[in-house]
């Protein structure tokens, strides 16, 4: 599996927070291979609800792999932002994110009451991103049937937590531990 190849490579930094990888299929460093997000999306895919109508994902790390997941299955995709497009014709839900990367607020558009979405994001570290989309979602009207995150930091206890605040479990591909020595792939 070319992820886990990755990630047995990845270069480990201290991000200010916490320490983080850089690689590859999350940072494009270097640029990141076609075959890899594929092999990455159809994984995805193969863990996903199908009566999902749409997919959502923030605007950073998770796009590609949304973006691909949304080709393959011809799922419509929503994209959370940083910045608001205040426009009065829009459905738009601000919530405040806390997570390992960023602090401040997302902006979701694109979901309309009665949506049945599916969460895909890059990373699970501490849930804090995906616990402030499954609010945007909430508040938008939407409904969360899967949250699927390629890769779990299992050190920061995000799973547990997004459980815990949404009573909605998390499907991951790769569990890693991150030291200052390296990542460890633990499944």
């Amino acid at each position: 599996m070319l992820l886990k190849e990755i990630y047995k490579n990845a270069k480990v930094v201290n991000s200010g927070k916490a320490l983080t990888t850089v690689n590859e299929f999350t940072d494009q460093l270097p640029a990141l291979r076609p075959e890899v997000l594929l092999e990455v999306a159809y994984k995805v895919i193969k863990l996903m609800d199908f009566t999902a109508d749409k997919i959502v994902t923030e605007e950073d790390k998770g796009a590609p792999l949304a973006t691909a997941v949304s080709i393959l299955t011809g799922i419509p995709m929503a994209m959370a932002r940083w910045y608001p497009y205040s426009l009065d014709s829009v459905n738009e839900s601000v919530v405040s994110i806390s997570s390992e990367y960023f602090e401040g607020k997302m902006y979701l558009n694109g979901v309309q009451p009665g949506d049945r979405i599916t969460v895909i994001d890059d990373t699970l570290s501490t849930g804090g991103a995906v616990i402030s989309l499954i609010e945007a979602i909430r508040n938008c009207g939407g409904k969360v049937v899967d949250i699927i995150c390629v890769v779990e930091k299992i050190q920061n206890g995000g799973a547990n937590k997004v459980f815990k605040e949404t009573g909605i479990n998390v499907k991951t591909i790769m569990k890693i531990m991150v030291s200052k020595e390296g990542v460890e792939v633990v499944e």
